[in-house]
């Protein structure tokens, strides 16, 4: 037998969707088998509900724990309807039968990730978000109050990640769930997770609200490898470490995406806090005296309207993001000339 991970203390909670995140072969996939049961622990208690994990019959865990794995299922021969009915069975006599409350859950849970104009669509027909989809509600058939997911966005589009991400969240809150998730998503996990326990061969698992882990430092030491960082203030992994900052102000959407271009091209976005200095609240005012510790600093009036101020020299304004980046360049280079 294989130590994967040893003193662990973690917990679960109603209403809370937890992400549980670690580079390849830290061992997610294997604490996640462990909690559900499908293997057995080497030492130590699992409880659920107060229990002892192995101490639940398989019937009896089936109503308290549902499971979605990596691997995709065969079933493309059944219709949505049907293979949402198979999280009935923990409750149906020996024949199988489905009662009229059976077939009421089934349909709710179908509507609950809305995916109802697929019902009686076959499985092989769906593309891999609606998939995924129907999985869940599978598991939501179980009335089960842990739901415990393997990657369930590894082999999802953009769209589809995040649309399953946030139903996970909206399904944990709304139903009162505990919801446990391994994820590679490391921005999408940070937006929509209540707790994030963070998985590292070799160290102890760190657990806690993203945002304290970021504060506290955790997911530098956790995700930092050479050449690729963990900006803070972005919750972002960059290839380069932003050194050189600059100031930037203005419309909220506009600056964030400014402060996305600088990132990627080796500049440090920050917003102004010295006391001393006010910034213009009308996109047409002047900007006034910038503080020296940026030497560079940006107003964004609007996407197409960025004014570009130095501590010497005169106001430029650009009219897209590739253009400022072009600009900052250029003034870097006249500067260190």
């Amino acid at each position: 037998m294989y130590l994967v991970h040893e003193s662990l203390n973690l917990q679960l909670y109603p209403g809370e969707l937890t992400g549980l995140l670690g580079l390849n072969g830290a061992g997610k996939s294997t604490l996640i088998r462990t909690l559900c049961g499908f293997q057995p622990k080497l030492k130590g208690s699992i409880k659920l509900m107060g229990k002892e994990l192995m101490d639940y019959s398989q019937s009896r865990l089936a109503r308290i724990t549902g499971v979605v794995l990596t691997e995709k299922t065969n079933t493309g021969g059944i219709s949505v309807y049907e293979l949402v009915s198979l999280g009935r069975h923990p409750y149906t006599s020996f024949l199988g039968r489905l009662t009229r409350d059976d077939h009421q859950i089934i349909e709710e849970s179908i509507a609950a990730v809305g995916i109802t104009h697929k019902a009686t669509h076959y499985v092989s027909e769906l593309s891999d978000g609606e998939r995924q989809k129907a999985m869940i509600a599978k598991v939501l058939a179980q009335q089960c109050p842990v739901i415990l997911l393997d990657e369930p966005t590894a082999f999802l589009d953009v769209t589809a990640r995040i649309e399953t991400m946030t139903l996970l969240r909206r399904l944990a809150v709304e139903q009162q769930k505990a919801i446990l998730l391994t994820t590679h998503d490391l921005e999408l996990a940070i937006q929509t997770s209540d707790c994030l326990w963070l998985q590292a061969k070799e160290r102890p698992m760190v657990c806690g609200t993203p945002e304290d882990l970021i504060l506290s430092g955790a997911f530098e030491t956790f995700f930092s490898k050479d050449g690729i960082v963990f900006d803070c203030s972005s919750g972002k992994l960059n290839t380069v470490t932003p050194l050189i900052p600059i100031g930037v102000e203005g419309d909220p959407i506009t600056a964030y995406w400014v402060g996305n271009a600088l990132i990627r091209n080796g500049y440090r976005p920050c917003k102004n806090v010295t006391p001393n200095c006010s910034f213009p609240t009308s996109p047409v005012s002047p900007i006034s005296p910038i503080s020296p510790v940026f030497p560079i600093y940006v107003y964004c009036d609007s996407a197409n309207q960025i004014r570009i101020v130095q501590n010497t020299g005169p106001e430029t304004i650009v009219r897209s993001v590739a253009e400022l980046i072009t600009v900052i360049k250029r003034k870097e280079i006249k500067n260190v000339e």
